[in-house]
């Protein structure tokens, strides 16, 4: 049985960040935010694991 990778609505992942959804748009176009999932209906979603991956580069680069 294979694990499965959770994916995230925007506002659990804007709390997460602790972030507006306008800033986050801007991280968005600036090619800096977590990789995003775009559904049909137009939501989107962020797999567990590409946030976690997200936040781990953000800590590699602060530390740089």
């Amino acid at each position: 049985m294979a694990t499965q990778d959770p994916k995230l609505k925007l506002a659990a992942v804007l709390e997460e960040l602790e972030m507006s959804r306008s800033a986050f748009y801007r991280m968005v176009a600036r090619g800096k935010a977590p990789k995003l999932i775009k559904l049909p209906n137009h939501q989107i979603r962020v797999r567990r694991s590409d946030l976690d991956a997200w936040w781990a580069a953000q800590e590699q680069n602060a530390a740089a």
